[in-house]
């Protein structure tokens, strides 16, 4: 029995990830492009093709309240508590393959290699298919990771999608029931630890020249709906000294924006990412501009003070042009650490991998968010070309994806062992 996954056996398992993904990339509602939603015929169809896989690896299977695919390979004593790996199977639209499901198969292999080994850890190993991560049919996110953690608001299932089903329609025309969503709810011994893989989706690990990288933090982020109203007027007869023009003074504000974030801190970002001017005239003096902004970082803190300083200026803006700012925030969620002990073992397993490990932040969002509200998460980045994700020309290499299947299995492995040693010097401190 050998203690450590082979280059050749992590070769094999790296291939057979990526043929897996080609696999579920054929599951879609849109001919030509990648289209997989929640509660839909090819949600279910790629729950069952992933649930197969997981049974070929030795787990037990099965779908939970909330539309799940949920695997379990049993430690050295029956009903152990478990280290929980696995990403969501859900996409965008006109997605490309790996955002999400990457996580989830890699997560099998690293089950199948001990099963084939014969090897039970001190503790279990559950991976999660996670039914909806991106939101993208009902515009709310964190379904399946929310259903876990006993975390479903009540108004969810009234949400109606683009055609006016309801989370609980949609529930009910699967099997499942809005009424026993509750019982997805998993108990906070139940885990030790949330381990999860995913693409970058940004380009510093292609530009450190390194496959694989380690997660400090999943940004915060803030959105708001913003505008500047002044007057509309004929663009011939209002002199530049009288205007009270919308647009510019929205185009001032984004100027700010950009300039300031630029100073900031190197970890935070802002992007304005509509802009709708009205009356929308060639010979009319915009009177009424709203704009998007979308900020994030991986400290609440700065996060904060940028947010400060950018609606201060648009006031000042405002207040200095004769018009008047208003910003409503309709989005808000706190930067996620990775818990240090966890992240330390990845770093641990990724310097033996790949002779160092480059330490960077999330800048989108995973269903490590959610899970961190029950449990300690840790994630391990892959290398994407481009840093190019949300789209259909996302893309890995195998050799990098073995190299993070390797990575992925050291780190549960000394996470496990661990566990049980944290376990008895607390048992003997008692």
């Amino acid at each position: 029995m050998q203690n450590k996954m082979s280059v050749r056996q992590a070769q094999q398992a790296g291939e057979r990830a990526m043929a897996r993904c080609d696999s579920l990339a054929e599951i879609s509602e849109t001919e030509g492009q990648l289209t997989r939603v929640y509660l839909s015929a090819e949600h279910l169809r790629a729950n069952h093709l992933t649930g197969q896989w997981m049974k070929e690896a030795g787990m037990a299977v099965w779908q939970d309240e909330v539309g799940n695919i949920c695997g379990r390979y049993e430690g050295q004593t029956p009903d152990a508590p478990a280290i929980l790996l696995g990403s969501h199977l859900d996409s965008v639209r006109n997605a490309g393959k790996y955002d999400g499901p990457l996580g989830v198969l890699t997560a099998i292999e690293t089950v199948s290699w001990l099963n084939e080994q014969q090897i039970r850890l001190p503790v279990a190993i559950e991976i999660i298919g996670f039914a909806d991560e991106e939101g993208t049919r009902f515009g709310i996110t964190l379904l399946g990771s929310k259903g876990i953690t006993g975390r479903w608001p009540d108004s969810w299932t009234a949400q109606p999608d683009s055609e006016g089903i309801t989370v609980a329609q949609a529930m009910q025309s699967v099997g499942l029931q809005a009424e026993t969503i509750a019982q997805a709810t998993r108990r906070r011994d139940a885990f030790i630890a949330y381990l999860e893989l995913h693409i970058e989706q940004g380009p510093c690990l292609e530009e450190a020249g390194l496959a694989l990288g380690v997660v400090t933090a999943i940004n915060g982020a803030r959105r708001l709906n913003c505008s500047f109203t002044g007057m509309a007027g004929h663009a011939g007869t209002v002199p530049m000294t009288h205007r009270k023009d919308a647009l510019a003074a929205a185009a001032e504000w984004m100027v700010f924006i950009e300039r300031v974030t630029c100073e900031a801190d190197p970890l935070l970002v802002a992007t304005v990412g509509t802009l709708t001017c009205e009356p929308g005239a060639v010979n009319v003096i915009p009177g009424d501009v709203r704009l998007s902004l979308d900020i994030r970082g991986p400290e609440d803190g700065p996060l904060a003070e940028l947010l400060a300083t950018l609606l201060q200026e648009g006031e000042q803006i405002a207040a200095r042009r004769g018009l008047s700012f208003r910003a409503e925030e309709y989005y808000g969620i706190q930067a996620t650490t990775c818990d240090p002990a966890l992240r330390d073992a990845f770093s641990e397993a990724v310097t033996e991998i790949q002779g160092q490990s480059l330490l960077l932040p999330s800048g989108a969002g995973h269903d490590a968010i959610a899970i961190a509200e029950c449990w300690p998460v840790a994630m391990l980045f892959v290398r994407c070309a481009g840093g190019i994700s949300h789209h259909p020309e996302e893309s890995v290499t195998t050799e990098d994806v073995s190299l993070a299947i390797q990575a992925y299995l050291q780190a549960i492995i000394k996470v496990a062992d661990s566990a049980i040693s944290g376990n008895s010097r607390n048992a003997e401190n008692v």
